[in-house]
């Protein structure tokens, strides 16, 4: 890097990065599933919106999951789905339970 970034700076910059890999998700691309991204990448929307969560309860602000989910989703997640989710397949169900384990559980096979 040729110039240096003061915290601030890198703070705005991280959050911009964060909104935009938000409206990619939830605006450019809604009919990439969230299996998909669990089982591709080791995330998902949902990992997201617990992220902010748990952010926001490390700083003392009280969150529900559910609250977390709206807040990312901007709307309720059961609204989301309806409007974005498909049926999964058995492979794919499958691999997102190692996913899962593997990613969010913490449990490597």
């Amino acid at each position: 890097m040729t110039q240096e970034i003061d915290a601030q700076t890198r703070l705005e910059l991280e959050a911009a990065a964060f909104r935009r890999l938000r409206q990619h998700l939830m605006d450019d691309r809604p009919d990439v599933q969230n299996i998909d991204l669990m089982n591709l990448a080791g995330f998902c929307r949902n990992c997201l919106s617990r992220w902010y969560q748990e952010a926001a309860n490390e700083r003392g602000i009280p969150m529900t999951k559910e609250d977390g989910r709206e807040a990312f989703y901007g709307m309720p997640y059961e609204d989301w789905r309806a409007q974005n989710q498909t049926e999964a397949g058995p492979e794919k169900q499958a691999a997102f339970e190692v996913a899962f384990k593997e990613n969010v559980l913490g449990e490597k096979g």
